[in-house]
Order: structure tokens, then sequence, then C-alpha cells
């Protein structure tokens, strides 16, 4: 039981089928007879809409339909949903129509404007070359700022929202008489998610029923949208997720193409299937971060901070998306004072429209964002005050013995000791040999920095979380789940969890997820909330299952419940070594026709969220002949409470943590002013490859979360939420000495190239 049992590190079972091909992907599931839908985008980034005339593309060779946004009156509401929050004056955030099909204007390059459906994909591909699309251009707005043409009637200078969370002329009177003020201008560069598997989506319509397959992050929310832009009724639809290669946040909602295929589906009465090219999607997938910032902080005569004050700029691109408005300012919130023990803050975020496409959650939603913001303005004030950054840091930490902790944005931290874990990270970094690693880096000519991020991040969505656990006629034992993998390995983990439990051979357990008729409700993937939700509720799941089958027992064990006690798997006569297991039990229950028993169903909710923590220490070196900036030691130590499988976790960190590495140095989205997007293929959009990421040792330093009863907490997003300040605190250290003063993502060697020459000129200068 041991070997397959938590906190041990088993190897993937998944990873069988999708290395030898048997993975069941959209597309490679799609009915073999469906129609190929091809979407026409729009090719500017701001314009008014002249003519469309789609019947040529109609009447070409093997199409079946072509739909615009007329054709979609009165069988499918032309619109996306998405939260909004509120302004700093009391009133919601900006609600523009965001059309699944562009009615009287386009407002960023690959907004989908009509669609067509034929045989073929080359069919449909061809017909769209045929639409004539006429359009009278407008200005574009592309910067992250207030202001620009407007976009939208009711959005005055492009002002999507205007949050703000504190008292600001309070905060104002604490600087004005701080013995000490810092001050940081900040840019969170716009990356593009760019999952191994691009979007893609099939729809079947049997004349009653629709089912939309979509490799999503989750099937409820898109079945609830369906029933009403569609106008069904709930039951009448069925949503699944087969395999998903990547989502990283980006799959988590709905696009305008999971309603067009149902929509078209239903319509022509047979399966429509669709999937992104690479580019296709480079334009059209919700972006992430895009950020400009002016960070302050303030400190009394001993350094330890005693105020923050930080004004954001966020970019939403050209329409809401699901959760846009929510990122910036609610969810960063979340965690925007950090680590450190301070109570008197103001945040506030103006959201802004763009003829961009729109931006939504990426690997972390929010906490990756004041992270990055918090870790750089702490490292920027110690070298400013000229401190040093790692017992700058201990000075404002939250003492240990202070927790449970109430941040200043009323976020409860549960658990923390941040200097233990800090103390493992300066050994395991070998901080005291930085020095001579820096000599011999400049002997080479190199410039090393050594850079320090301490995060926290909060785990986000529904604190409750469904389990159905059934025995099969076949022998086998099915664990339905209502989260939705990605590729973490949750058909690992979560028979692990149920195998320890229950004492069900971890071989025995079948794996289903993804499926709205078989799963009656689900909290979905997303925010690092899988295994912490979904794993208490498999325990309380087999808890309910354990005390269900109790009676069962007593018969079989010929005593009383009072003699019987359930551990390691087995009900046990107390005293003796007459035992019997749940698979037993089951096969009984099958024979007296007692299924009732053989399925236990159950809603979870934990008492609150966990908030996991950690130390990363970079050590990066910058050619400066050629401005190639390159991460060369890597630390990482974590606090993730109890660990599920170390396997897993080591291999969701790694994953984080080259995300971070590549919106910190290679990634860079780029539009001209027009709106037309320049960097959408991967000659020109530089993902980090293999030599870009060293080898990143992993070390735990575990303060179980109080927070559940497993005592985890969430590690999917916290190597992104680490890297980003960690890798660019180091970059500046690195450039510091030769008198660069301000470095930002992506540190592209281009770009970083020109700050060493600017820097050089002024210094010769002087």
């Amino acid at each position: 039981m041991t070997k397959f049992g938590v906190s041990q590190p088993v190897t993937r079972v998944e990873d069988t089928r999708f290395l030898t091909g048997k993975g069941r992907y959209v597309d490679d599931i799609a009915p073999a007879n469906a129609a190929h839908l091809w979407v026409f985008r729009s090719p500017v980034g701001h314009a008014t809409i002249t003519a469309l005339d789609v019947s040529e593309a109609a009447a070409a060779d093997g199409v079946i339909a072509v739909m615009t946004a007329a054709d979609l009156e009165g069988k499918c509401d032309n619109a996306l949903d998405f939260s909004t929050v509120k302004n700093r004056d009391g009133s919601s955030g900006a609600t523009p129509v965001y059309p699944l099909l562009a009615t009287d204007r386009v407002r960023f390059v690959g907004q989908p404007v009509a669609v067509v459906i034929a045989e073929t994909l080359e069919a449909a591909r061809d017909a769209g070359e045929l639409i004539s699309f006429d359009y009278e251009e407008l200005p574009a707005h592309v910067d992250t700022a207030v202001g620009g043409y407007p976009l939208h009637e009711d959005s005055p200078d492009n002002l999507c929202f205007d949050w703000g969370y504190g008292d600001e002329a309070e905060i104002d009177g604490i600087f004005a008489s701080a013995p000490h003020t810092t001050k940081l201008d900040l840019i969170d560069n716009r990356v593009i998610a760019n999952p191994v598997e691009t979007r893609g989506a099939y729809a079947e319509w049997d004349g009653k029923r629709l089912h939309l397959a979509l490799n999503g992050q989750g099937v409820w929310d898109t079945k609830a949208e369906l029933a009403s832009k569609l106008h069904m009724e709930p039951e009448n639809i069925r949503v699944t997720n087969p395999d998903v290669g990547g989502g990283f946040g980006m799959k988590s909602y709905n696009y305008p193409e999971h309603f067009l295929l149902a929509t078209a589906a239903r319509e022509l009465g047979r399966p429509v299937r669709w999937l992104a090219e690479r580019g296709e999607g480079m334009m059209s997938d919700v972006g992430g971060r895009d950020h400009v910032t002016t960070a302050e902080a303030a400190f009394d005569a001993d350094y330890k901070l005693i105020a923050l004050r930080i004004n954001c700029v966020a970019n939403m691109g050209a329409y809401c998306s699901a959760f846009a408005q929510y990122i910036p300012s609610e969810l960063a919130l979340k965690v925007m004072p950090g680590v450190y023990d301070v109570q008197k803050a103001f945040f506030g975020v103006k959201g802004v429209f763009t003829n961009t496409t729109p931006i939504d959650a990426y690997r972390g939603a929010g906490r990756p964002e004041a992270i990055y913001v918090i870790e750089r303005l702490m490292d920027w004030s110690a070298r400013e005050l000229g401190q040093d950054p790692v017992a700058f840091r201990r000075k404002s930490f939250i003492p240990k013995e202070a927790f449970p902790y109430r941040s200043v944005s009323g976020e409860l931290y549960d658990v923390g000791d941040f200097n233990r874990v800090l103390d493992r990270a300066v050994t395991e970094a070998d901080i005291a040999g930085f020095p001579a690693r820096r000599a011999e880096a400049a002997a080479r000519g190199q410039l090393r920095g050594l850079g320090l991020c301490f995060y926290i991040e909060s785990i986000l969505g529904a604190q409750n979380e469904s389990t159905k656990i059934a025995f099969a006629e076949d022998g086998m034992v099915d664990l339905f789940v209502g989260t939705q993998s990605n590729g973490q390995g949750h058909e690992t983990v979560f028979a692990q969890i149920l195998h320890q439990r229950s004492g069900i051979p971890f071989e025995k357990i079948r794996f289903v997820q993804g499926d709205s008729d078989l799963i009656a409700h689900g909290g979905g993937t997303g925010g690092s909330r899988s295994v912490t939700m979904q794993g208490n509720s498999i325990n309380a799941t087999t808890d309910v299952m354990v005390n269900r089958f109790m009676p069962l027992a007593e018969e079989e064990l010929e005593v009383s419940a009072a003699d019987i006690h359930f551990e390691d798997g087995q009900f046990r006569v107390r005293g003796t070594d007459r035992t019997t297991d749940m698979m037993a039990l089951s096969v009984r229950a099958r024979k007296a026709g007692k299924l009732d028993l053989l399925v236990t169903d159950h809603e979870n909710t934990v008492p609150g969220r966990s908030y996991p923590n950690g130390a990363h220490f970079v050590e990066v070196e910058v050619d400066p002949e050629t401005g190639v900036t390159r991460v060369v030691k890597y630390t990482v130590v974590d606090d993730f409470g109890v660990l599920m499988n170390p396997m897993l976790v080591r291999g969701q960190v790694h994953g984080g943590v080259a995300q971070g590495i590549g919106q910190a140095i290679t990634e860079q989205v780029v539009y001209d002013s027009d709106g037309q997007l320049l960097s959408a293929s991967f000659m020109d959009y530089a993902m980090p490859r293999a030599d870009d990421i060293p080898m990143i040792p992993f070390h735990t330093e575990l303060v179980p979360s109080t927070a559940n009863d497993i005592g985890m907490k969430g590690c999917g997003e916290a190597g992104t939420v680490g890297a980003l300040a960690a890798v660019t605190n180091a970059a500046l250290d690195a450039v510091y000495p030769v008198g660069v003063r301000r470095v930002d993502m992506p540190m592209t060697p281009v770009r970083m190239w020109n700050w060493l020459q600017a820097a050089s000129a002024s210094v010769a200068a002087e």
C-alpha cells in the first residue's frame, strides 16, 4: 500500500497512454463525418464594417454554409459573458458587448467576422478567400494607457474600470511623514500562453441533444452558457473534455468558436469540428499580464515596511474576457502585500481598452503580477536604502507567531514560517559562495547577478468539490472527479489519494473526468485548486463510503460496529487479525442486491484557502558584448504543506519556472501602431528552449496547512509566481555595477544591449 500512497513519487500512469499515441485529444476523436469550420477573422485592428458579402463563398465547391452575425439571430445570442468589478465610485466596470461574430465594427486583428462550414478544411479555407470584406479603418489604440481613440461609446478615454482598495488619503499622509520612501516604475509584459495543443472543439446534434467536446479546463460553465445562449434546457446539453494538452488558464473560459460550432451543428444536423492553427491561436487566444505599474514603499527608521502605494494600468484588450476585470484587481489584491507585515496600503488599478486581443488568466492569474510588483519593489528598496536584500526582507516578514494572520488585503493566511524557508534557500543556493562565482564570471567577461523573490500565493476557485466512487461490474472502481487535468497528472495523484484512504488497489481505480452527463457538477481546474479541493473531496467521500459499508462489514465479520475500526484500507475487528476490505464487501453487496451501496456521491467544502509560499534564488549572466541574458543557477525552496506526489510537484514547479523565465527573458508580444500583431509565429515570438532553462533543484520546507484536512497547499502556479521577480532582480543586479538603473521584462538581447550602451554613454559623459 505504501508504494502507491500519498507523498510517494508515483510515476504518472497516464503517460503510457500519451507516449504511445493513445491519447484521446479532441482533434483525434472528432467524428469522421464532421464538417470543418473555418473562421474568417478581421485583418485590421480597428475599423467600421462597410460591407460583408459571403454569397460567393457560400456557393463555392464543398461549402455547406456560411454564417455571419445576422445568421445568428434567433439561434444564438451574439455575446460572450464576463464579470465586472466595482469602480471606486461604486458603479460597475464597463460592459461593452463582446460579440461572437462582429457586427458594426472590428476591434482587434483576429476578431471573428464570419465562419465557413465545408466538407473539408481546405474547401472551407478556400471559400473564406472569397468573402468580400470592406471596411473604413479607424485609429487604433494599442498602448497600455488611458486615452486614445475610443473603442466603445460608453468608455470615455478607453477606461474600462477604475478600481481601488484602501484609504488613499491616509496612505498619502503616511508617505509624507515616513523616514524612508522608495519608488519604482514597472512593466509586466504581455505574453501568449501557447499550449502544445491549440484550442479546438467539435459539436454534435442528434435532433434532441447537443454534445460539445472541447479541450478546456472544465465543462459546467460551458454547459450553462450554452444553455443560455442557445436557449436550450441544460439537460439537453452534454459537454465533455477529453485529454487536454495544456491549458495554463487560457482554456478555462468560453470563446466564440464554442457557440459557433454548437449553432452550426444544431442548424445543419451534423457534426462540425474546428482546431486552431498556431498563428490563428496566437491572434485569438486571450493574452496574459500587460500592466504598467508605479509602486511605492514607506519604511520606518529601522527599515521595516509600514505602507504600500501601488497604482497600475492594466490592459483589457478590445473586450472584456471572462475574468479579465478581476485579475489585476481583486485577484492580485489577495497577495498584494506579499509575505510582509504591513497593515497600511492603497492599491489602485485602471483597466483600459486597446485594439489588441483580450486579456485574461494566464498561469497565476493576478498573483504573479502582484508578487512581481512587491518583490521588485522590495529588492529595489534594499538597493536604494543600502541594505542587504535578504536581511532587509526579514525585517518585514510576518512572524511565525502571528499566524493565523489577517493581511491588509483581508486574506487570512493560515500558517507560515518564512524565515525557516529562507534559511533553507540561503543554504541550498550557496549564497556565501556567490562573490566567488561573480568574480569567476567577470574573469570570463560576463556580468553575474543574484536575485531573490520570496513569494506567496492564494489558491483560487470554489472551495467545494464533488466526488463519486462507483464499483463497476467489471471489477474496477470508477473515480468521478469535478476537476479537469490539462496534463498535471490528476489520473495518478487522485488514484493515490483514494488508494491511501480506502485501500482500493491502485491498479483497480479508473479515472473519470470532464463529462457533464456523468458528473453532475464540479469546479473545473484553475487557480491551483485541483488537488487541494479534489483531494479533500476524495477523502471525505471515502469516509462517507466507509460508513455506508459498515453494516455490511458487521455482517461479514459477525461483530457490531463498535468492535470494528477502519484503518490501512481494512475493516478490522479490534484486538484481532480478522479483517475484510472494500473490494470484498463490494462483491458481497452486489451478490446481495444492495446496489445502492456501490455508488457514493458526495460534495465537500474546505473551510479556507491555503497559501503556498517559497523562496527563489536566481543567478544570471549577462554578456555585455551581445546583451544575451542567461539563467545559470536556479534554486527553489517551497512550502507546499503536505505533498501528495513529490514527482508531480517537482514537474509543476519546473514548468512554472520555465514559463516565468520565458516571460522574463524571451517572450514579447508586439503590436504595431495600427494594431497588427507582429509576433504571431514562433519565428517572431520566442518561446524558451531547453538551453534557456538550467537545472532547477527543488527543495521543500513543509508547514502543513490548517485550512484543509490534508494539510496541503496548491503548487500549480507557484513556479511562475516566484520566477518573474527573481530573474529580473538578478538581471538588474548583474548590470547595476556598470550603470544600468532599470530593466524590464522581457530582457531580450537587443533590449539589454541598448540598456548597457545607454549606461556606458551616460558614464562616459559624466
